[in-house]
């Protein structure tokens, strides 16, 4: 640099805290790069995901909705419900009754066969340890 050309109080000390924080060409060139291909990472195992959990997920799928209760006694009760499950599927379901203050005072896993109907009515009794005021499906899944 000549002597007219001399850099300014302000550019010399921007230089002074990149040369000191190592904020060179190169250094941008390298994080700019580290990004990339971290992103680049990122969208490939997050596309392969979508594949897995899209495409190569199971179809069958499964409804169940409480219908009722009838038969109440002091040690059981009838549970009235409808399962939607595609036909040829086997199911499992977890079956309570309940008590006045909603306590749970019986409880039945039940196996449910294939059936040729996609939606079929059932009807389950469940012992209690008291009696109860209602009975429901707490949960089902695929076999």
């Amino acid at each position: 640099m000549s002597i007219t050309e001399q850099a300014s109080p302000s550019d010399q000390r921007n230089t002074d805290l990149d040369d000191r924080y190592g904020r060179t060409p190169k250094a941008t060139r390298r994080t700019r790069l580290f990004f990339i291909v971290a992103v680049g990472a990122f969208a490939v195992v997050f596309g392969a995901w979508l594949l897995w959990a899209g495409l190569f997920a199971t179809g069958a799928q499964l409804q169940t909705r409480d219908t009722g209760y009838s038969n109440v006694t002091d040690n059981s009760i009838d549970v009235r419900f409808s399962l939607t499950v595609d036909a040829g599927t086997e199911v499992s379901c977890a079956v309570q009754a309940l008590n006045s203050s909603f306590s749970v005072i019986g409880w039945k896993i039940i196996d449910i066969p294939a059936s040729e109907s996609n939606t079929r009515d059932l009807v389950e009794t469940v012992r209690t340890s008291e009696k109860p005021v209602t009975g429901l499906i707490h949960h089902c899944w695929l076999a």
